[in-house]
This record gives structure tokens, C-alpha cells and sequence, in this order.
């Protein structure tokens, strides 16, 4: 029978990894629900809030492959645990200050993004990548990814009440011992024992071939540049939903619905595209995802304002919402092996934070500039139809490699 579970440690790095994800992410999708407080508070503009999650963005992309080659040379558990440090003094300095201005770039941007880097989605779900074989390795990062809906479907319930029970800044105070616990279970992400490759050629490529490898591979290039529409699209919603919302006359708790939503329906997502990933081709999965979520949007956007247009867009996007990563993460590992999956997954994923830049400023650009967000709802269908369509040719055949000679290992 199917063993599932491959051994002892990759259960504890599963679990581990869906520990971290689940903090990470779940306090990252916090932010967009501070806007209103860091205007009155810290007199951050729109622009400047989308501007300050830019950069989070943008580091986060930056730092992601950095900490993807500590984990692949010093193991998962080093990277992630000196990223939940950096966590913490970022989200101290923007309740503690300096905050204003510079700062306030400097702890919500720079030092979250970098932490980023190393505890959200790149790190902790190819490190369990790992552990498990290629037949069922889309359902294990399919159920790291699943945890941070889990955060996703929490984090906002919880941090809309504590912000009108408490306020912002002991809000993020409360931020600091979920920080705390993520440091604790950063040090069960232990580095597998094992490299999953079947030919001495694999475990003997060096660093610098494997890039030039990846980079050297179409399918790979184009899933680089796929995975730049996920970036726009999520950070678009996560950071500007609420003032969206609020702009088209509905409450605050409207947007704090569709993000609990689209944090709930994501387990669900993720969950069954881990699995499709065990049935079909992995890029066909992909076309379709992105050709959804330009319908999801398209009906979000031209349909009246109401909580039932809430509810159907929070649910259909949470659906879709990060069930890219599983399929993205199992073509990097089935096309190149699982030696330096880290790092090759954390270049993909910069291309995805450059497209969170994207989407978190203009998002903000447009409002201040044109007064609506429309704009940049348009640019996220158009983005949707070009993934669809740049994923269709890419081919996820494992590479075959000469072994080096003897002289050279």
C-alpha cells in the first residue's frame, strides 16, 4: 500500500513547515487591514502604505532565493529561524518607532520583506519538497500551502477585532508572540538526508551549472514569467481589498469577509490542486487556475457592490488563491531534481514579488492618481489571460544529465 509519509523527519519538517507558513503568512495578511490606522497615525498616504508594501514585496522576492541557498547548503531550519528575527525587530519598529517617513519603508517594507524571505511559501515548502518523491510531493506542499490559509482564515478576524478592541499598536505587540512561537518551530525544519535524484550526475551538479541549467530551459523562463501574475493579482487583494471596498460605499467588515474568506477557501484549493498535481500535467492545472481568477475578477468587478458579491468573490478567489504554488514548486522539482529546489523555487518566486510590487503601488497609484482602483483591476485580467497562455508550452520532462568524470567529483 501507498506509504504517504516517507519517514520520521520529513513528518516533523511537515509539520514544522506548516507551523511557520501559518505564521508568516497569516501576519502578512494582516497589513492591509492597518491602512486607515497608519493614515491617522503615522500620516502614511495610500501611495505610501502601497508603496511600503511594494518593497515588502520586492525584498521578500529579493531575499527569497538568498535564503533558499542557506537552506539548500546549511539546511531550512538555519534560514528560517534568522528570518523570524528580522520579523520581530520589524514589526517592533513600526509599533515602538522610529516609524514615520523612511522608517516606515524601512520596518513594514524592507525588514518584513526580507524576513519574508525566508519564513513565508519559498523555504519552508521546498524544504519539504525534500523529504517526500515526486508522486506525491505536490500533495505535501500542497498541505504546507493549505496551513497558511489556515493563517489566512484567522489573522484577519483576529487582528480586525484586537485593532477595535486595543488598537493598532498593541495589535502588533499581540504580533510578536505568534513571532515568538514561529522562532520555536523554525528548529524542527531540519535538512533532508537524503538528495531525491536517481543518477550520480544529479548529486554531483554544482551550483553555478544548476542556474545556468535553469535559465538555459524554456519551460523554466516561462514559469518565471507566469508566476509574476500570481505576485500582482494576491498582493492587489491583500493589500488594497479594504480600501476598495470602503471606496465602493461597503463596511469595513466586508473586505475583512472576503480575505477570512479567500483564507478558508484556500485549504480547500490548495488542498485539491496538490492532488490534481498527482493526476494531470501540472501546467495544463495552471492554465486553467489563471483563466479563472480573470472570471472571478471580471464578475467581482462589474457587479453591483453587495455582501453576496463578497461572499461568491472571497470563496472562488480563495479557491484559487495560492493553489498556484504546489503545481509552480512540483514543475521546478520534476524538470531540474530537488538538490537546489530551494534556491531555483526562490528565483521563481522573485519574478512572483516583482509582480506583488506591481500590484501592491499601483494599486495605491491609480486611487490617488485617478481616485478608483479600476485600473488596476484591468491590468490583473489582462495579466490572468497572458499566464494562460505562457504556461501552455512548457515541457516537465525531467532533464537528463551526463555524470561528471571521476576526476572532477
Amino acid at each position: 500500500m501507498f506509504k504517504f509519509i516517507p519517514n520520521r523527519l520529513a513528518f516533523i519538517v511537515l509539520v514544522s513547515a506548516c507551523s511557520i507558513i501559518l505564521i508568516s503568512m497569516g501576519l502578512r495578511q494582516t497589513f492591509g487591514l492597518f491602512f486607515e490606522d497608519f493614515e491617522k497615525g503615522l500620516g502614511a498616504t495610500r501611495t505610501e502604505f502601497g508603496l511600503a508594501i511594494g518593497i515588502q514585496m520586492l525584498f521578500w522576492g529579493i531575499f527569497a532565493p538568498i535564503f533558499g541557498l542557506i537552506a539548500d547548503k546549511l539546511g531550512g531550519n538555519k534560514a528560517v529561524f534568522i528570518g523570524f528575527m528580522i520579523f520581530g525587530l520589524g514589526v517592533y519598529m513600526l509599533y515602538a518607532g522610529p516609524n514615520t517617513g523612511i522608517f516606515f519603508q524601512i520596518s513594514l517594507g524592507i525588514l518584513i520583506g526580507i524576513a519574508l524571505g525566508a519564513t513565508a511559501i519559498g523555504v519552508p515548502v521546498s524544504e519539504v519538497g525534500k523529504h517526500f518523491p515526486n508522486q506525491n510531493r505536490t500533495v505535501a506542499t500542497g498541505i504546507v500551502t493549505a496551513a497558511a490559509s489556515i493563517g489566512y482564515f484567522l489573522s484577519p478576524l483576529f487582528t480586525k477585532y484586537s485593532l477595535g478592541l486595543v488598537g493598532w499598536e498593541q495589535t502588533l505587540k499581540y504580533f510578536m508572540y505568534f513571532i515568538g512561537l514561529g522562532l520555536f518551530a523554525s528548529i524542527f525544519l531540519f535538512p533532508s538526508k537524503t538528495i531525491l535524484h536517481s543518477t550520480q550526475a544529479d548529486r554531483d551538479q554544482s551550483f553555478s551549472s544548476a542556474i545556468k541549467e535553469a535559465f538555459s530551459h524554456k519551460g523554466y523562463v516561462l514559469l518565471v514569467l507566469g508566476f509574476f501574475v500570481c505576485g500582482f493579482q494576491i498582493t492587489l487583494v491583500g493589500t488594497h481589498i479594504p480600501g476598495y471596498m470602503q471606496d465602493r460605499g461597503m463596511s469595513g467588515w466586508s473586505a475583512t469577509i472576503i480575505l477570512a474568506l479567500i483564507g478558508f477557501f484556500n485549504i480547500f484549493g490548495t488542498l485539491g490542486m496538490g492532488f490534481l498535481g498527482t493526476k494531470y500535467k501540472k501546467k495544463n492545472l495552471l492554465c486553467i487556475l489563471y483563466s479563472l481568477r480573470a472570471i472571478s475578477i471580471c464578475i467581482f468587478i462589474f457587479s453591483p457592490p453587495s455582501i453576496i458579491n463578497s461572499i461568491i468573490f472571497g470563496i472562488t478567489f480563495g479557491l484559487l488563491w495560492l493553489s498556484t504554488v504546489p503545481p509552480t514548486n512540483g514543475i521546478v522539482a520534476q524538470i531540474f531534481g530537488t538538490k537546489y529546489l530551494s534556491t531555483l523555487f526562490g528565483i521563481v518566486f522573485l519574478c512572483h514579488q516583482f509582480g506583488a510590487f506591481a500590484g501592491a503601488f499601483l494599486g495605491g497609484y491609480f486611487f490617488d492618481t485617478y481616485g478608483s482602483y479600476d485600473y488596476a483591476w484591468y491590468m490583473a485580467i489582462a495579466l490572468s489571460i497572458f499566464a494562460t497562455v505562457v504556461h501552455f508550452p512548457i515541457d516537465e520532462k525531467p532533464i537528463e544529465r551526463e555524470a561528471a568524470p571521476l576526476s572532477n567529483r
